[in-house]
Formats: C-alpha cells, structure tokens, sequence
C-alpha cells in the first residue's frame, strides 16, 4: 500500500473540517453528526479499513447513507472536495489508490440509494 495511517488521519481531517464548512453538503452532516471528534474517529477506521486492511471499522456505511437526504450533486460535491483535499494531502500515488476507491463506494452508495427510494416508491 502506499498510503499511511498518520496519512489517513490527516486526510480525514482536513476533508471533514472542508465538509462542515461546505454550504451544498455541510449542513447535511452537520445536522446527523452530533459528535465530530467520535465521527472523525470512526471515519478514520473506516479508511483503515478499506485501504489497509486493518479491520478497525465495525459497521455498515451503506445502512446510515440510505437515511441521508443524498442526492447526486452532493455526491459530486463530497467527491470534488475530497479530489482536492487528497491531492493536497497524499502524495501522487497515495491519492490515486484512495480517490479510486472513493469513486467506486461513491458509486455504490448512489447506486443503493437509487434501488431504495425506487422500491419505497412502488410500495
């Protein structure tokens, strides 16, 4: 891997603290995040987890999504400011590994979301 935790860390970090301050997706996470410093935590294991293999993360990241009111654009948003906080965090390759990653769960995530409110509208 060529990706660290210190460099998971301070990734996360610096993301989140771009996200809250965000005027599209701020307000979203800043209205279901009561506790940043327990969230920061937990986000941080997850990463442990996908890119290291760590096994840290304990959870279902595609279960709390579903409840979120996430449309496409705000995933482009998350995704734009994540592109930009990686390349100024990670070097070339680190970024490359994580930002492939991220696209492809941003994907299944819009792809989850789009089966359940299609099912919940054919109830």
């Amino acid at each position: 891997m060529h990706i660290t935790e210190e460099e998971i860390s301070t990734l996360v970090d610096r993301f989140y603290a771009k996200v809250r301050q965000d005027e599209e997706i701020g307000p979203i996470f800043n209205a279901i995040v009561d506790d940043w410093p327990h969230h920061l935590a937990k986000l941080k294991d997850f990463w442990s987890s996908t890119m290291l293999g760590s096994g840290r993360y304990k959870g279902h990241p595609m279960m709390t999504h579903l409840q979120l009111p996430l449309d496409p654009p705000h995933f482009h948003r998350w995704l734009t400011l994540f592109e930009e906080t990686a390349s100024e965090t990670l070097r070339p390759t680190a970024a490359a590994e994580i930002l492939d990653k991220a696209h492809r769960i941003a994907q299944n995530f819009q792809a989850g979301i789009a089966y359940q409110r299609a099912a919940s509208t054919s109830d």
